[in-house]
């Protein structure tokens, strides 16, 4: 596939675009969408001619990279086979990709209820949480993103949560370990693992424990900034769901398969949560498709109780088809273990060489191919270069920047996320760095 060059298409996508479609997170009359064509690999095409080299997974997403022709054929014979069927009936690419996808989770972790994305595997996590234990409230960190309804929203602890936040929903928010803006006062990864673990135990007193069904995390957080937990507070966290008989649900969504050069995110840390929420990944986002993949205990809670809740969508075999063919060619190609790769020579030594030379990079953080910059006027004082929950001039002037060397960038607040497709190349990798390295010395201005 080859970019366009086509003036009059372009001109009637915008024109039914900016006439009838309402997006998302924007205001409708402020915004000027890019017009895409076409996408192969790392890349994506607009209609003047330009390529680009996705830095952004589009939304995190597209693990696999764009149009791989394995997961493109399955989907193709499936609507051959079978478009659609009703979720109360047993279909083959459905069983498949629920079995496909235990194997890789935690062991004890057999069964999985599907969903339509990530958001309503939150809400069904949330309420499963609920009904095993009989209790009505959600802990959830602070400077997190748990999908866009109505529970997952208020879950939710970035800014995205305030415009939607009436109080109601049961939930309860805490402050999770991240060193580098310390909320504890702490100098090192172990003080604020401590420190964090300590504040949580203490809002769950406060709270009353009888009271609470859940705590949901993201493994690793992701657009809230990628902060990745210091050792031993997973298993901490674990210790205090134990402690006092409360659901810990995982939020793997964005971190899930390949990612963060591990099937799960999970599989660095050493400790087994309760539900596991996945979406993004599991196909690459070809077709929707998300889930919870539900420990025994707790579908023992459901073997003779009926689960209140389902999806007319729930396991479609189109979006399963194309989960199998994900799964399968990711074991066969070795993905996993070359997102990790790409992050352990690549990508970790050229950001922080990145970071040598520019001084707007206050912190580098991240695993496997999902990396955060954490950009700041100044060092010492690490004031942000854009204010939390919004943005400034310097990161227009990135995003121009970077779009101008032909990088299609993902930014949130402050940020510069770098999160290319698992697949991506190690000279596709390096040319991306070289990208960035001379886009960011158009914020060399911005910078104290």
């Amino acid at each position: 596939m080859q970019p366009l060059n086509d003036s009059q298409q372009k001109a009637q996508v915008m024109n039914d675009d900016r006439g009838h479609v309402f997006h998302s997170w924007s205001a409708q009359a402020l915004i000027s969408p890019m017009a895409i064509s076409g996408a192969q690999g790392s890349y994506v095409f607009d209609y003047d001619g330009n390529t680009f080299l996705d830095f952004s997974s589009q939304l995190v997403n597209t693990n696999i990279g764009h149009q791989h022709p394995r997961v493109v054929a399955a989907i193709k014979d499936q609507a051959d086979r079978l478009c659609t069927i009703a979720p109360q009936h047993a279909n083959d690419v459905r069983g498949e990709a629920a079995r496909l996808i235990s194997s890789h989770a935690p062991d004890g972790f057999d069964y999985v209820f599907f969903t339509n994305g990530g958001t309503e595997a939150v809400e069904h996590a949330v309420r499963m949480a609920r009904l095993h234990t009989g209790r009505p409230k959600v802990l959830s960190r602070y400077r997190s993103y748990h999908g866009g309804t109505h529970v997952s929203v208020n879950l939710t602890g970035d800014p995205r949560r305030w415009p939607s936040d009436q109080g109601t929903a049961g939930v309860v928010h805490f402050f999770g370990p991240f060193l580098y803006r310390s909320e504890f006062h702490a100098e090192t990864e172990e003080q604020e693992c401590e420190r964090a673990l300590e504040h949580l135990e203490h809002t769950i007193r406060m709270e009353g424990p009888n009271t609470i069904a859940a705590i949901i995390l993201e493994t690793i957080p992701g657009t809230a900034g990628i902060m990745v937990p210091p050792a031993g507070y997973l298993k901490g966290v674990r210790e205090i769901c134990d402690r006092y008989g409360i659901v810990w649900i995982a939020d793997e969504v964005m971190a899930g398969f390949g990612r963060t050069g591990a099937w799960f995110a999970l599989d660095h840390f050493g400790a087994t949560p309760d539900l596991i929420t996945f979406a993004k990944g599991v196909n690459s986002g070809y077709l929707p498709l998300g889930g919870v993949i539900i420990s025994q205990p707790i579908y023992e809670t459901f073997a003779e109780r009926v689960y209140p809740g389902g999806l007319t969508y729930s396991g479609h075999p189109l979006a399963c088809a194309a989960a199998v063919a994900t799964i399968k060619l990711m074991e066969d190609e070795k993905i996993v273990e070359h997102a990790a790769h790409i992050g352990n020579d690549i990508l970790r030594p050229g950001l922080l060489e990145l970071q040598e030379r520019h001084p707007v990079i206050g912190e580098v953080r991240g695993a496997g191919v999902f990396f955060a910059l954490d950009l700041v006027k100044n060092r010492e004082t690490k004031e942000e270069l854009a204010p939390y929950g919004g943005t400034s001039e310097a990161m227009g002037v990135l995003v121009a920047a970077l779009k101008a060397e032909g990088i299609l960038p993902f930014t949130n607040y402050h940020r510069l996320h770098v999160v290319p497709p698992c697949t991506i190349s190690d000279d596709e990798a390096r040319d991306g760095l070289a990208r960035i390295d001379r886009a960011l010395g158009a914020l060399a201005p911005f910078v104290d």
